[in-house]
């Protein structure tokens, strides 16, 4: 085991350290957690517009357009933030000047929309003037997004890099110099983006959407494009490689636009559809990646080794907040088959059941992004728009893990309290 281990430390450590290295998956990861506050901040109104008690719904629905307006700020323009927010963090790789980056890949993204006349819904001889739809704005344009903010910091990198710029004296200070710097790859990025969209009336928005629709509706929401990222991320970390820092950054735009949907459809009064959204994963590991509260809890309250009931408890706190480090590298978890096994299997069964709750409506599907830290079983029930159902399924899943880790934890238990034994005479 320890040759096998050894050989996958070798082989798999250096493939998947580049990978979560690499400066674009870098980018467009930080990219998209900079807009989460937002994001989660603005599908909180849609369950103060849509909380499903009818008495409530009654009173508030004259003031849902108003409740909805920062929901339609934040969330409905999240892939704008997220093109000005990749653009930033992809010019500071480069070590050039991030704002500007930012605001030509943010005004690049925003000229792939084409303005519509639009009339006012309630007097229809009233012209709203030159209009952006929505439609591309929010998670439905965040492939978009991504693309078109990475060509465009590339085309800045390299006028900067070939000094294809306006070059101010000494003299003049260093913000306004940068403004000037930057005219001529702005130009050259809103030029190329004026051709495409504007003369040629390509939609690239519409052209990424066809491409990736399959992927999104198919095979990310369905069973096993559920389950296997649930088991790559898994075995990625008993591996003691991060598993979400390279499977979770990759799929989380996926993800987004997923949970979007839903979050259009509960908007507009409709039940979420999509069960591979963003949150769906807060009923497959409860405690973090593999469900680790659940060791926690064990370790700390029914073990005898000294080490492992103090590790146990050091890392109860952080666990009940999402925070499992301190168990996975404590107990350790990283190349302990032992520990493996639960690490591993119960997430499959969770992953699954839950799936098939969501699928045969036993159970919402997630609508609404709250922060990582908020402890189970309140999580499950924030993100699938006060379902009490969540709360108990949450309960379920938990008494699942402590089923599924417990023979295994006893076993390692045993091993280290001989250990702890034969080293104390």
């Amino acid at each position: 085991m320890k040759n096998f281990s050894k050989s996958l430390e070798q082989k798999v450590m250096p493939v998947a350290t580049k990978i979560s290295q690499n400066r674009y998956l870098v980018s467009i990861r930080d990219g998209i957690i900079a807009t989460m506050p937002l994001t989660m901040l603005g599908s909180f109104f849609v369950l103060f517009a849509q909380l499903p008690i009818t008495a409530y719904q009654n009173w508030v629905k004259p003031y849902v357009t108003t409740i909805m307006l920062p929901y339609r700020a934040t969330v409905g323009l999240m892939a704008v933030y997220a093109a000005f927010c990749i653009g930033y963090y992809l010019a500071k790789q480069y070590k050039i000047d991030a704002l500007s980056s930012g605001l030509i890949a943010m005004v690049a993204f925003m000229m792939t929309t084409i303005p519509v006349i639009a009339n006012d819904a309630a007097n229809p001889k009233l012209s709203l003037g030159m209009v952006l739809p929505m439609t591309y704005l929010g998670g439905s344009g965040m492939f978009t997004a991504m693309v078109v903010a990475i060509l465009s910091v590339e085309i800045v990198n390299f006028c900067v890099k070939k000094n294809i710029t306006i070059k101010m004296p000494d003299a003049v200070p260093k913000s306004v110099s940068r403004s000037f710097t930057a005219i001529i790859p702005a130009a050259v990025v809103i030029i190329l983006v004026w051709i495409v969209t504007g003369i040629l009336k390509f939609n690239i928005s519409e052209f990424l959407m066809t491409i990736f629709k399959p992927i999104i509706n198919i095979g990310l929401n369905s069973y096993l494009g559920i389950i296997i990222p649930t088991l790559l991320i898994t075995i990625l970390w008993c591996m003691g490689i991060h598993g979400y820092a390279i499977i979770g950054h990759i799929l989380e735009p996926f993800w987004l636009i997923l949970w979007q949907q839903n979050v259009d459809a509960v908007a507009a009064g409709h039940a979420a559809t999509n069960i591979g959204a963003t949150g769906f994963y807060n009923f497959a590991w409860i405690g973090g990646a593999g469900g680790t509260l659940a060791l926690c809890v064990i370790a700390a309250f029914c073990c005898k080794s000294a080490y492992l009931k103090e590790v146990g408890r050091l890392a109860l706190l952080p666990g009940i907040f999402n925070i499992n480090e301190p168990i996975i590298f404590g107990a350790p978890i990283v190349l302990n088959p032992i520990l493996a096994i639960p690490f591993i299997v119960g997430p499959f069964i969770t992953t699954t059941v839950t799936y098939f709750a969501m699928y045969f409506n036993l159970l919402n599907k997630t609508s609404v992004n709250a922060p990582f830290t908020v402890p189970f079983p309140l999580m499950g029930y924030m993100t699938t728009l006060g379902d009490v159902r969540a709360i108990f399924w949450m309960l379920l899943n938990f008494v699942i893990y402590l089923i599924v880790y417990y023979p295994f934890t006893k076993m390692y238990d045993k091993q280290l309290l001989k250990k702890e034994q034969a080293e104390a005479k």
